[in-house]
């Protein structure tokens, strides 16, 4: 090998060896640190690496916290790092609490962080309240009119509760409710459209924000609109539900009634039958009678003429020509 490709090879295992050791050993991030009268050694940066924590986070973030006046630990913002925290956004809501003048240390803003919420935003709306709309609520007054009511939730958040506190869909749940309940009370869906502004009272009176992370300020009705008459709806409902209950009770009668009226012409059909069967059975009976000598000619005609006279006082009995 030739001195120019013993010289190449050299310098490129010394561009090596140098990015390897600039690399493990971040001198540029400690002058940052310590021009910036931040304490931390170059053996920790060190060892940053090898716990595979990125030292310009944690450096970045003690830059920023000094210049704002806190004392952060070292230990600490590796500590949440390794647990999967935003180590950046902690500091950016430690730093906004301490100018707001909101008590906030990073005990609690690293709870916060590891249970999912963005402290720097719950920050950020302890400082500037958020308005929440709520969805259309329906709800019916006493008088039977469906009111739809839209409101306009004003929150600040609530650090204290921010850990294990319940969202906004369990506020909104529970303005829901109130404005439900308050219109139902409403003995008059005028009352409501006259004084709106009785929902948010009796709404914010009943405490809606304990439990949650967020503390109620205000509730505004943005918009009530009249619905239906559902009164007279259900009235509707329940005399057609009364008409086919009693048309259905007529058919059952009309029925039994067909049912009785066919019994009582079977009867009167097996009646007839019989009486056919027994003046069948007449002129035998006389046949017999007149073979075995108990009935004379003159009795025969005699009978007749009485069945005769019977017949017409019938007829003129029921008004009938035989």
């Amino acid at each position: 090998m030739d001195s120019i490709g013993l010289y190449a090879v050299v310098a490129v295992v010394a561009i090596i060896l140098l990015w390897l050791i600039l690399y493990f050993v971040p001198i540029g991030l400690w002058f940052s640190a310590l021009v910036s009268n931040v304490r931390i050694s170059l053996l920790q940066l060190i060892l940053m690496r090898w716990r595979k924590v990125p030292p310009s986070i944690i450096v970045s973030a003690m830059i920023e916290g000094t210049k704002a006046g806190l004392k952060l630990n070292a230990n600490e913002l590796e500590a949440h790092y390794l647990a999967r925290g935003n180590v950046a956004n902690v500091v950016h809501a430690l730093v906004s609490a301490e100018k707001a003048s909101i008590l906030l240390d990073f005990k609690m803003a690293s709870a916060i962080d590891l249970a999912g919420r963005d402290v720097f935003e719950a920050v950020q709306m302890s400082v500037n309240p958020k308005v929440i709309n709520t969805p259309p609520v329906s709800a019916v007054a006493k008088d039977g009119i469906q009111l739809i009511a839209k409101a306009r939730v004003t929150v600040r958040a609530n650090i204290k509760q921010l850990v294990g506190g319940a969202g906004e869909e369990t506020v909104l749940a529970r303005v829901g409710e109130g404005i439900v309940s308050s219109i139902g009370s409403a003995q008059s869906h005028k009352e409501v459209l006259e004084n709106p502004d009785n929902i948010s009272r009796v709404v914010l009176e009943k405490g809606l924000d304990a439990g949650t992370a967020f503390e109620i300020l205000s509730i505004d009705i943005a918009d009530i609109d009249v619905g239906k008459n559902i009164g007279a709806e259900l009235q509707i409902d329940q005399a057609n539900a009364d008409k086919n209950i009693a048309q259905a009770k007529a058919e059952e009668r009309r029925a039994m009634a067909v049912a009785l009226e066919q019994e009582n012409k079977a009867k009167a059909q097996d009646a007839r039958a019989k009486v056919i069967l027994a003046e069948a059975e007449v002129p035998l009976a006389m046949a017999e009678a007149f073979r075995n000598g108990n009935l004379g000619i003159m009795d025969y005609y005699k009978m007749k003429n009485i069945q005769a006279d019977t017949t017409m006082r019938e007829g003129i009995s029921t008004g009938t020509k035989k």
